[in-house]
């Protein structure tokens, strides 16, 4: 399997033009076991309630199943799953679980996909791909935006673009490169699946990708790629009297403009660019926005990825690029940590003090750039010491009538489970230069 996408890959490269054929028949055993391997395993249960370790108790015999069904073209896409997860802003988003079947047979079309379109996508599309991450949009931005010039943004929002994404579209977009009916016919029976919503009703989407499911980002990758990148670098990118460039993770994007004509022009025109595809901005999340070093201050400042980034004046007078956790998700994270520590409260420290700290440490990873010291630390010094720890202090000597601990003993109890003050951590993270 891995020769076979090698090879794909390859002639993707070299033949920017050609449509692939006979991809539904790399569907095949080695390729769901490889698809097993790749799966999370504490991934929620689908529609059918199977989990993934009660599916792993007859693997080898679900895998014959599975790919029997495959071989003589009998697979169905399953209905989908809908649940709600909480997002920072107090609202909800709705995430689409399909059941393991349609993961193993996603996760394998999803490498196909990957493997025929990573030669097309441009260097500029940080989501989702081998070899790219947030992390390196983020320091590409940053550095961009620090030395090459430009003066002007424009931050822009996809309304509910995994709900709004078109379907005719998307297909069109996929013939592009892939002459396979039976290929074609199974990812549109997973844009179409049934969608059981919590209530019990099922709901026939006439748009959008589920969230949640394996094979969304690669397909949003795909839509995105047609109806925004390769515009801005074959139409845009021409017509600019100075250098424009384009950042983008999956829906999310930020564009920069050296002259203030040129964003204007492209903030009139690009609702109706969005709008030909069935996509439209959220007008209350889209701005032009002044950006220069000329111009130092937090009020001019936009976030991308959760970070915010503004002009400040460094120790010499210079002016600096600077970036910073956002706001809201700053005070996301204090609610988060606070709603954690009150609802463990009465349970055990030895159940969920090792997944505080992986929390802890996962936001550090994420969050804990060099260039992002002063705000880690106010974050920390904040929810640490003052607002979690306090909490936590105040929780755990709830939960009797008498005192559990002093500040000695519980600064012992974090020392014992090596829940320690994190610090920023250098790294080595490619740049691209636009």
């Amino acid at each position: 399997m891995i020769t076979e996408l090698n090879a794909i890959t390859f002639k993707s490269q070299r033949h920017p033009k050609h449509r692939f054929q006979n991809l539904y028949g790399l569907l095949r055993e080695d390729c769901l076991y490889k698809s097993w391997d790749q799966l999370n395993k504490q991934a929620a249960a689908g529609i059918d309630g199977i989990t993934m370790p009660v599916y792993k108790q007859q693997l080898v015999s679900n895998i014959t199943r599975l790919s029997d069904a495959l071989k003589h073209k009998r697979f169905r896409a399953n209905d989908i799953k809908r649940v709600f997860i909480p997002k920072g802003n107090g609202k909800q988003r709705p995430l689409g679980l399909p059941t393991v079947d349609d993961k193993l047979v996603q996760q394998g079309v999803s490498q196909i996909l990957q493997s025929i379109w990573e030669a097309d996508f441009q260097p500029n599309s940080y989501g989702y791909r081998p070899n790219k991450s947030a992390h390196q949009a983020v320091h590409s931005l940053a550095l961009n935006l620090q030395f090459k010039g430009y003066g002007y943004i424009v931050e822009a929002d996809i309304k509910g673009f995994f709900n709004n994404l078109d379907h005719d579209w998307l297909m069109k977009m996929l013939k592009q490169r892939i002459d396979d009916k039976a290929m074609l016919s199974i990812i549109s029976q997973w844009l179409k699946a049934r969608i059981k919503s919590p209530e019990g009703v099922f709901e026939h989407p006439k748009s959008g990708t589920p969230q949640g499911g394996i094979i969304s980002p690669v397909l949003a990758n795909i839509y995105l790629h047609y109806a925004l990148d390769l515009w801005f670098e074959k139409k845009v990118k021409p017509r600019m009297h100075g250098r424009a460039m384009l950042i983008r993770y999956a829906d999310d994007f930020v564009c920069a403009f050296q002259y203030a004509n040129d964003a204007e022009r492209f903030y009139k025109v690009l609702p109706k660019r969005l709008k030909r595809f069935n996509l439209e901005v959220a007008e209350d999340k889209t701005s032009l926005l002044r950006f220069s070093r000329f111009h130092p201050s937090r009020r001019r400042q936009f976030v991308f990825l959760g970070f915010a980034f503004y002009w400040a004046k460094d120790a010499q007078g210079k002016p600096r690029l600077r970036r910073r956790t956002g706001a809201e998700k700053h005070r996301a994270s204090m609610s988060e940590f606070y709603q954690y520590i009150k609802a463990k409260r009465s349970t055990k420290l030895n159940t969920w003090m090792p997944q505080l700290k992986r929390k802890l440490m996962g936001y550090r990873n994420y969050f804990g750039l060099p260039d992002n010291s002063r705000s880690l630390d106010r974050l920390y010094s904040y929810v640490l010491h003052s607002y979690v720890l306090h909490s936590l202090y105040k929780w755990l000597n709830r939960r009797s009538g008498r005192r559990s601990y002093n500040w000695s003993n519980f600064k012992k109890m974090l020392m014992y489970y090596a829940i320690e003050r994190p610090r920023v951590s250098k790294r080595f993270i490619h740049v691209d230069w636009y």
